[in-house]
């Protein structure tokens, strides 16, 4: 498809953001499994070590920053946007540049913000906080589509309007096995 093409495919509907979204939290556990967890066993268990929370942190932020920006700008698509045909462009529907595609990962994660000051004000401790952060990447961020008063077909959720991308719902028949 040309870059016109896809500028003129429509934004797809909430549910398939949130269906989207679910299976990229189930892939990103695959992400993290390999590229957090493992590496911080062997620290463990080899030398005795474990970093400090904040440190553990950046360096899981850097790895999914990595994993999102190296799919967006290679084909515009994630493992999960590829199974629910959805894509992200850029202005004039060109694939992300590296830095669009940093500026996106950046916005998107904003949704980390309110849920630090809600664990400070409620005081959540282990499962509350990962149940609160599942709960707002898969719902609260996927509803901002409705605060956009663009026709249905075209809304856009908040780090999208803000980067200057868009998520595009490719056709069916227009979708290839690579």
């Amino acid at each position: 498809m040309t870059p016109a093409e896809f500028n003129a495919l429509p934004a797809p509907l909430f549910w398939r953001r949130v269906a989207c979204a679910l299976y990229e939290q189930l892939v990103l556990l695959g992400v993290i499994a390999l590229c957090f967890l493992l590496p911080n066993l062997a620290l463990g268990m080899l030398f005795g070590l474990a970093l400090p929370s904040w440190l553990s942190f950046c360096y899981l932020y850097a790895v999914l920053g990595i994993y999102f920006v190296w799919y967006w700008t290679k084909s515009g698509q994630t493992l999960a946007m590829q199974t629910w045909n959805l894509r992200i462009i850029g202005p004039g529907g060109f694939n992300l540049t590296r830095r669009l595609a940093l500026r996106r990962y950046l916005l998107g994660s904003l949704w980390i913000l309110p849920c630090i000051g809600l664990q400070a004000i409620l005081h959540l401790k282990e499962w509350q906080i990962i149940e609160m952060l599942f709960v707002t990447s898969l719902f609260f961020w996927p509803l901002s589509i409705f605060i956009d008063p663009k026709p249905t077909g075209l809304r856009q959720d908040v780090p999208d309007r803000i980067a200057g991308t868009r998520i595009v719902q490719i056709p069916k028949s227009l979708v290839t096995l690579s």
